[in-house]
């Protein structure tokens, strides 16, 4: 449920820059979901549907670019995909890591009209 207040903060700020930039519509909000991320996209998108309403931002085209997630060894310092799913190191075997990528989540950008 997490996703109700997240995706009220992207339309606040997505507001904020549009009605700073003059705008009368935004069309489109691209945003970045790390693998990682505990965002479900399609959350976002039914919570926008409501909090959008009577907007400028109402049918904006919400467009999600997806992040693979990236893992660290702590151990020898490689850096390799979640395609592992082991979580061990495939350099050194260890099975000490930590994320290094792919927990984001970010408006990267808006289209306006």
């Amino acid at each position: 449920m997490h996703e109700l207040s997240v995706t009220e903060s992207v339309l606040e700020i997505a507001l904020r820059h549009a009605e700073e930039a003059g705008a009368e519509r935004i069309v489109r909000l691209n945003l970045v979901i790390g693998e990682l991320s505990s965002i479900v996209g399609e959350s976002v998108q039914f919570y926008w549907d409501i909090v959008s309403k009577e907007t400028i931002a109402e049918g904006a085209e919400l467009h999600f670019e997806r992040v693979p997630g990236r893992l660290r060894c702590l151990r020898c310092g490689h850096t390799f995909s979640l395609s592992h799913r082991d979580f061990l190191c495939p350099e050194c075997g260890a099975g000490r890591v930590v994320a290094e990528g792919g927990n984001d989540f970010r408006l990267d950008s808006i289209e306006i009209e």
